[in-house]
């Protein structure tokens, strides 16, 4: 079994809607998000996928340079940002996809799976 994980960063700003403290103010994060995605077979070439059409899956679906409460109706927490995603990345991945993990900071992060 081989276990693929690919990370990606994007930058975009938000704030908790009804969240009492510095959070419901409007700020910004370097996002970091990483996949994991897991395959029994190898093609032809050995490799279970090619990283560079996961990464352009993952560049496509990732609010870039945005104010997520103006991109989404849920309340853009690190939770609901991470759910959200496995859930469009699942359309491309399927069974493949095992975690969505996203930081909004460093020492702060998220995973979401089924």
């Amino acid at each position: 079994m081989y276990t693929l994980r690919v990370k990606q960063h994007f930058d975009a700003a938000h704030f908790l809607r009804g969240y009492e403290g510095d959070c419901a103010r409007l700020h910004g994060h370097t996002w970091e998000v990483e996949i994991a995605l897991q395959y029994d077979k190898l093609n032809e070439l050995g490799m279970a996928i090619d990283f560079k059409s996961v990464k352009q899956i993952l560049k496509d679906i990732l609010p870039d340079h945005k104010c997520l409460n103006e991109v989404y109706t849920f309340n853009p927490t690190a939770e609901n940002l991470a759910k959200y995603l496995y859930e469009e990345l699942k359309l491309d991945f399927d069974s493949h996809l095992q975690k969505v993990s996203i930081w909004e900071s460093p020492g702060c992060c998220v995973e979401y799976h089924e």
